[in-house]
């Protein structure tokens, strides 16, 4: 089956999901906000789909990039058009983001599905069909009420852990929060969640991500007496002497890398450097669910777990073919965003939650996302 159109669909949609000046995720007023899906279409007429920002697939990188290796090809050679693809970045990877990338895989990954009529995990091989969820929470605030306080995401987790989450991420305060960052004051809300949940709520930090190494030691010292079960971006991850530095000094798993660009070849380094003890991915972070599962399998190889960073149906169909998985990260949350209301172009969600704690993977076919097709039709730019 031969690719014969692919086309990107820009939309609006209204969410109440706020950016600050640093990009991090907040609640608000309800507003519109651009939306893109890329449609993958073969000459038989079947098509696979794919959520993204609008500049990610922009009409000139579909036009130089996509289109270029795509078209006329067998939509099953996912491997092939992946590797051509990836290659294309060499001098344009300003253009050809690894965001891209995954959209373009997650859309073919998405029509193979479809056009057998099996999710996802069940093409790649499937593990398991549902996954323990923890509960990330969005970055700390100034909000009154919201995540202004220590004493906020106290309250808060008692929240979460009354929905049946069995555990809990903290984002702690970043700019451009007026006094953060601030290592005592992450400190201050661990502990606060800690005598919050007690001690069989599992707990991890997604901190400042420019501490200098003796600010994130401080860090992980403090979290190793409050129990926590892994530390998370606390410096540049460009850097990673300076997390093998970490790793040798702390007690408390160091994970990572998450945001160092080099896909599962700069995952592969970071295991050989001794610069995490979990390793990370996720589909956006690396260029698709094809390297993704690439990380995977070399975490597995080494003995390592390896956490998948970030929700939505792509990342779940991943840890739901993965072994060396074991947590779902569900959010971002906050007391005043209730994140099962979900999003306005799906008619259902992607990544259910039991009462105790467990997510369950939609049967539905391809990345399992129950799209409202007529939604996006009205709502099209």
């Amino acid at each position: 089956m031969l690719i014969r159109e692919i086309e990107a669909i820009t939309f609006r949609h209204t969410t109440r999901r706020h950016s600050d000046s640093a990009g991090h995720a907040h609640p608000g007023a309800p507003h519109d906000v651009l939306q893109a899906m890329l449609v993958i279409r073969t000459e038989d007429g079947h098509a696979g789909y794919s959520f993204c920002p609008p500049e990610v697939v922009r009409p000139h990188v579909l036009d130089k990039f996509v289109r270029k290796v795509l078209i006329g090809q067998d939509h099953r050679d996912r491997e092939r058009l992946w590797q051509e693809l990836a290659h294309w970045q060499r001098g344009s990877a300003a253009q050809l983001t690894d965001r891209t990338l995954a959209v373009v895989d997650c859309a073919l990954w998405d029509l193979a599905g479809r056009v057998l009529n099996q999710p996802v995990h069940k093409l790649i091989g499937s593990y398991r069909d549902s996954a323990p969820a923890y509960g990330s929470i969005m970055c700390g605030d100034e909000i009154p009420g919201g995540l202004s306080t220590p004493e906020d995401y106290g309250r808060f987790a008692e929240t979460l852990v009354a929905r049946g989450y069995k555990g809990i991420k903290l984002h702690t305060w970043m700019p451009p929060v007026s006094w953060a960052p601030d290592v005592k004051m992450d400190l201050r809300a661990c502990a606060a969640v800690r005598e919050a949940v007690g001690p069989d709520i599992r707990l991890m930090i997604d901190a400042f991500h420019w501490y200098s190494r003796t600010d994130a030691l401080a860090l992980g010292r403090g979290l190793e007496k409050l129990g926590f079960d892994w530390i998370e971006e606390p410096m540049d991850e460009q850097s990673m002497s300076s997390y093998a530095w970490l790793a040798d000094q702390l007690d408390i798993p160091v994970i990572g890398p998450e945001s160092a660009h080099g896909k599962h070849w700069q995952r592969a380094e970071w295991i050989r450097a001794g610069a995490c003890d979990i390793l990370r991915t996720g589909v956006n972070d690396v260029g698709g669910i094809t390297p993704a599962l690439k990380v995977m399998h070399l975490a597995e190889a080494f003995g390592m777990d390896c956490e998948v960073h970030g929700n939505t149906a792509m990342n779940l169909q991943l840890v739901a073919a993965s072994k060396n998985c074991r947590w779902y990260e569900r959010g971002l949350l906050h007391p005043f965003l209730e994140y099962d209301d979900g999003y306005d172009y799906l008619k259902s969600l992607s990544d259910p939650m039991d009462e105790h704690g467990i997510v369950h993977v939609p049967d539905r076919p391809g990345l399992g996302e129950d799209i409202d097709f007529d939604f996006i039709e009205a709502r099209r730019v």
